[in-house]
């Protein structure tokens, strides 16, 4: 069974509702979920929010959040996990943000570098992952299998 597919079969058992904050993704952890047949029975909205204005405007993410922190942190991805389950009244919310290449990158925040919020209702964990100079897709990709087996483990943990 495909990770995907574990994850709407928990969050249905669970009677959890999920939605998505993405910005190095650019929707594909929403994508790749509703190639699930019963994906509409958890997932309701979802966000692409690239620019930093969308952020803020659309899931609440503080301006000096950013400031102070980079937009490619733990401390902004926390926030766009909290702003979407807030703006979806959902049990599951997701942020991601990251440097998904193959240029963009810094000493402290290379390429490949993807930080992640996952909001469970109610608390947050946050990590950030170094996948390295894999390719902008193969990046992409990589947040999006991390997201589905560290769902499964949180919320299967429950």
């Amino acid at each position: 069974m495909e990770l995907e597919e574990q994850l709407v079969d928990l969050l249905i058992e669970k009677n959890y509702h999920i939605a998505f904050a993405e910005s190095c993704t650019g929707g594909l952890c929403s994508a790749t979920l509703v190639n699930v047949a019963n994906a509409s029975k958890v997932l309701d909205m979802s966000f692409v929010t690239y620019a930093n204005e969308a952020k803020t405007e659309l899931l609440g993410v503080n301006e000096e959040t950013i400031s102070a922190h980079g937009v490619v942190s733990e401390e902004v991805a926390k926030e766009m996990a909290n702003g979407v389950a807030k703006k979806a009244n959902s049990n599951v919310g997701v942020g991601i943000t990251g440097v998904a290449g193959p240029s963009g990158g810094t000493e402290k925040k290379p390429v490949g570098m993807v930080c992640f919020g996952f909001f469970i209702n109610g608390e947050t964990k946050t990590c950030t992952k170094q996948f390295g100079e894999i390719g902008r897709n193969q990046v992409r990709k990589s947040s999006v299998e991390f997201v589905y087996q560290t769902l499964i483990e949180l919320i299967g943990n429950e």
